[in-house]
């Protein structure tokens, strides 16, 4: 009810005190009771001693976990006035386009964040699972998984809001010509007539087999690293008996992008200037997957703008931006429920909604061996014999 713009203005609010009284604090390990601790702070519209006067109603901000977001940031190497800059120098723009979840998503203005309204449900899930995250990133920092930056609650007029900042993964600043939601499912994984009217619809399994049955082809260093990081992932998901979870595909073909350009100046020089790329450290697919970089040195991302370069059957150029949403919704009672019943009136199989080690494992073989495929190596000249016949290889 209370209207975006005073919701907006209380985040930034609420955010900039928090992250500006942590950096008062002094940098120490995290420890256990880190991950409960909840902050909160009174904001009257006529501002007190710790707070400015604004022009909302009062209203009440909680931070969650202040210490071990902290250490989060920092390990996705954000600075504290990167972070406050990039979420609250300018207004957050607010995005059309809620999923099925019903959640409100805002974008920060210079495209590193997204922050996301969260059920009460979610929020609490998040909090129980912090423990594990850490453990996980400090162990495996390249991750698909989603980047939690920060969990905040505003209250005002008797209404909990619940928010989470996490990272952008898809850049306003690079069209996307296609987007899937993808699940390793084919139960009911066709996206609605509803979202097929949207300008940017969310595609799903079934439409993905149905446009892209041959798959996207990655060179083979830059397959194994995806599907080592989605194994990875899978097991964490898996352990914190997580499903329902999906990877977000979006596509950027480069060849279409410059034949769109020809067509739009009528001429066929392709424009030379980059759209601005993200910043932020990791927020981009390609280096969740990659690590440090391989054969040393960095890799030139910048005419990649951070996507992972691949190819589509027709051998057209494409960038992809990649990673794993929804983990927030756990695998309870309910989804049992669901399952069970489903399971009597269809395959059981097919059906979304699984037990975690099963959702994890066909998952897995969905992204592996149906999304993602190795570009097949050409032959060597020299495996030919004189004759110019081709020697049989044995498989």
């Amino acid at each position: 009810q209370t209207t975006s713009s005073a919701l907006k203005g209380a985040i930034q609010l609420g955010i900039t005190h928090t992250v500006g009284s942590l950096s008062t604090k002094p940098e120490r390990d995290v420890l256990m009771q880190d991950f409960y601790v909840v902050e909160s702070i009174f904001f009257p519209s006529e501002g007190s001693n710790l707070t400015p006067a604004h022009h909302y109603n009062d209203f009440r901000f909680k931070t969650y976990a202040p210490v071990a977001f902290r250490y989060f940031r920092e390990l996705f190497g954000i600075r504290p006035d990167d972070y406050l800059y990039s979420l609250c120098s300018e207004p957050l723009i607010e995005l059309s386009n809620s999923g099925a979840s019903g959640s409100l998503f805002y974008v920060s203005s210079d495209d590193e964040f997204i922050i996301k309204t969260v059920q009460h449900k979610e929020a609490e899930f998040l909090q129980k699972l912090l423990p594990g995250y850490y453990m996980n990133l400090n162990q495996n920092p390249r991750t698909l998984l989603p980047k939690f930056y920060g969990l905040y609650c505003v209250q005002a007029g008797g209404k909990n809001i619940r928010i989470v900042v996490m990272n952008n993964l898809l850049p306003r600043s690079v069209k996307m010509h296609l987007k899937y939601d993808l699940k390793g499912s084919t139960y009911k994984r066709r996206a609605s007539q509803k979202e097929r009217e949207k300008v940017f619809p969310t595609y799903k399994d079934l439409d993905f087999m149905q446009d892209i049955p041959d798959g996207l082809f990655l060179d083979s260093d830059m397959y194994n690293a995806l599907c080592k990081t989605l194994q990875r992932d899978c097991l964490v998901l898996q352990s914190f008996k997580i499903m329902d979870y999906s990877l977000l595909v979006a596509i950027h073909n480069i060849d279409l992008a410059q034949r769109e350009h020809a067509m739009a100046d009528g001429t066929s020089q392709t424009d030379t200037r980059r759209p601005a790329a993200q910043k932020a450290l990791y927020s981009t697919a390609m280096e969740s997957i990659q690590g440090e970089a391989r054969r040393g040195g960095t890799i030139e991302t910048d005419d990649q703008m951070g996507g992972i370069p691949a190819r589509n059957a027709r051998g057209e150029r494409l960038l992809l931006y990649i990673g794993i949403i929804d983990v927030l919704q756990s695998y309870r009672f309910v989804k049992k429920l669901e399952h069970s019943w489903k399971a009597l009136v269809h395959d059981g199989d097919t059906v979304s909604v699984h037990r975690p080690s099963f959702y994890a494992e066909r998952f897995q073989q969905f992204m592996c061996n149906t999304a993602f495929k190795k570009i097949p190596l050409k032959p060597s000249p020299s495996k030919k014999s004189r004759s110019g016949t081709a020697v049989p290889r044995r498989s």
